[in-house]
């Protein structure tokens, strides 16, 4: 049975009064494996804030290295760490967050040939990729592991959240959406820019992360409805939300 030290009753004390989550939601965070994927705009508050709440266990991965114009948004990422694989410096950054939770470092970049492997270690998976070609993926590993998958995506001043549980039926008994149900195929190449080519606001990074830490946290202690088949949209410049629902 996981048991919480008094240091973590402590630490965690604002979680453990409140009903949807109390002691046991809590012990089920430090249990909890999480994997996420990408050490960027949207990993970095997913990471911190998921580290900070007691996740257990973390998987981070990237096989990139930080850079300097990377700092404007990927706030996991300290000047001092320009230069350093990305996967290191989020480690790095978390330990010093949270000494209870185990940090895994994957500096690899997710393919074929390693991405069943490494999604099989881990609980729930988060996408903060970057490209279509990961994000197709993640979404079919998972899909076919029955692992949950908290996906996002950002453009400018927009983003996007919704969580895949396709391996699953709704209460009506009705199979939840996948990603292909959502986005069929991937655009052609070049028909996106990406944020490089187009900018990004690197507080709109964090509302979407942040986001994506709240339902991975929703998912593990059972509190609320995740955005199951529900795709969340938000629009930084107009200060709106506005919800699509999705089938299969």
């Amino acid at each position: 049975m996981i048991t919480l030290s008094h240091s973590e009753l402590e630490r965690y004390a604002r979680h453990i009064v409140l009903p949807e989550v109390g002691g046991a939601g809590q012990q089920r965070l430090k249990a909890a494996q999480v994997l996420v994927i990408g050490a960027g705009g949207l990993g970095s508050p997913v990471l911190q804030y998921l580290a900070a709440a007691g996740v257990g266990t973390l998987g981070v991965v990237d096989n990139d290295a930080v850079s300097l114009s990377n700092l404007q948004r990927q706030i996991i990422h300290d000047t001092d760490q320009v230069g350093r694989p990305k996967a290191q410096s989020a480690a790095q950054a978390l330990e010093r967050i949270n000494p209870h939770v185990t940090v895994h470092g994957h500096a690899v970049r997710m393919v074929d040939a390693n991405a069943g492997e490494i999604v099989a270690g881990y609980d729930i998976v988060v996408d903060g990729s970057d490209n279509f070609e990961t994000r197709y993926l993640v979404a079919d590993i998972c899909a076919a592991a029955c692992k949950p998958l908290v996906t996002a995506a950002v453009g400018r001043f927009d983003g996007s959240v919704t969580v895949l549980k396709p391996f699953e039926n709704d209460s009506q008994g009705n199979p939840n959406p996948s990603w292909r149900d959502l986005f069929p195929e991937a655009p052609p190449p070049g028909a996106v820019p990406t944020c490089a080519e187009a900018g990004v606001v690197g507080a709109l990074t964090g509302v979407i992360g942040t986001l994506q830490a709240m339902e991975v946290i929703k998912l593990i202690t059972g509190a609320g409805e995740p955005l199951v088949g529900r795709l969340l949209l938000y629009d930084g410049l107009a200060a709106r939300f506005d919800t699509i629902s999705y089938s299969a």
